[in-house]
């Protein structure tokens, strides 16, 4: 995906894997920010992580207090804006896609309660800078036609043959 010249929307994850995550018995935590990328765009990611049964655990139920969900929601901040600050939208949409983000902040708050499928579940693109051409063409060089001679020739149809 080129994010530059497709012109990156946003994205979320589809609602039958939204679904399958969902459980019965455990806490789950949401959490939203507004990051901007190293390169002027501004971010809302939408962040989405569920409890985990510790194995030693004898209770059903694996439910998190309502403090260790805000130090939680709170590392979960913290890591998001490290990662999408110190990266431009196109580093940015490759950690989206491999989910590093969610893997890091299931690292991280483990010391505190242990999640199990944390997500980037959306993110939007609330503002983009303006439309610098000179990097656009430095990304795509030659391939982006100037006029209409550049876009080739016209090539008279073909008639069907009976």
């Amino acid at each position: 995906i080129n994010a530059e010249y497709m012109g990156f929307q946003g994205m979320s994850i589809t609602t039958d894997k939204l679904r399958s995550l969902l459980r019965k018995w455990c806490s789950l935590i949401e959490a939203q920010t507004d990051v901007k990328t190293s390169d002027g765009y501004m971010l809302r990611l939408f962040i989405i992580g569920f409890t985990k049964r510790r194995g030693n655990m004898i209770r059903k139920n694996c439910y998190a207090q309502a403090a260790q969900i805000k130090r939680i929601r709170r590392k979960i901040f913290k890591i998001a804006n490290r990662h999408v600050k110190k990266s431009d939208l196109m580093q940015c949409v490759e950690k989206f896609k491999h989910e590093l983000i969610g893997k890091d902040i299931e690292r991280a708050s483990n010391s505190i309660y242990p999640l199990r499928d944390v997500f980037v579940r959306k993110v939007k693109v609330l503002r983009s800078p303006k439309s610098d051409m000179s990097k656009l063409m430095s990304i795509h060089g030659d391939g982006i036609p100037r006029s209409r001679e550049d876009m080739g020739h016209h090539v008279a149809a073909q008639q069907p043959v009976e």
